[in-house]
């Protein structure tokens, strides 16, 4: 039986526009993510590095770009956040049946911008439909990293055969399922967040 409940945050709750950070970065001269840029990011979605750190870093790849349009350029994947979803799963932390866990990997930068964009009221809803609420940059650890599911578990002394992960990315869900978690990998714009009960 089914007891928690466990939900990443981009694109299965928030929508994002993937692409678009490498859209804005390409007339400054990017063309792929590198190694080192991949470290970088990782890094910062880990909470490693401060948001000013972490800019200064990136501006010493592309030195034309100022520092006000390498934040918009970040921040242009984070989307909408649908009043469905929110309140699919503000019903669904109402009804009290299940453990209600969100786990997103995520950095400072974005979590301001979503807070500003969706206003405090409406942030704090999505927040209280949730027992626990581990975002990657403030535990020092990241999906599909299999310490993190391991952290989650063990932190909230569940069962896996009785956590159910829902995220976007095959990796993630990959990695939860070899932890014995119970999964759905959510298919972007041809599955929504709120079908999960027939996932159960």
């Amino acid at each position: 039986m089914i007891k928690n409940i466990i939900l990443d945050f981009g694109d299965v709750l928030i929508n994002l526009d993937k692409p678009a950070t490498a859209k804005a970065m390409v007339q400054h001269g990017f063309t792929e993510i590198t190694p080192a840029l991949e470290v970088l990011f990782q890094d910062y979605e880990k909470g490693f590095l401060s948001s000013s750190d972490f800019l200064d870093e990136v501006a010493s790849y592309f030195p034309n770009a100022n520092q006000d349009y390498l934040i918009e350029a970040w921040n242009s994947i984070l989307l909408d956040f649908p009043e469905h979803r929110l309140e699919f799963i503000e019903q669904l932390a109402m009804e009290n049946q299940y453990k209600m866990i969100l786990l997103s990997n995520t950095n400072d930068l974005h979590m301001e911008r979503v807070k500003a964009r969706m206003g405090m009221e409406r942030f704090l809803r999505f927040q209280n439909a949730f027992d626990v609420f581990y975002l990657s940059y403030e535990i020092g650890m990241r999906k599909p990293d299999a310490e993190i599911f391991d952290f989650v578990l063990q932190e909230n002394e569940l069962l896996p055969h009785e956590t159910f992960f829902v995220d976007d990315v095959k990796e993630n869900t990959d990695a939860a399922a070899e932890l014995g978690i119970n999964v759905w990998n959510l298919q972007v714009g041809k599955e929504d967040i709120t079908q999960l009960k027939s996932k159960l």
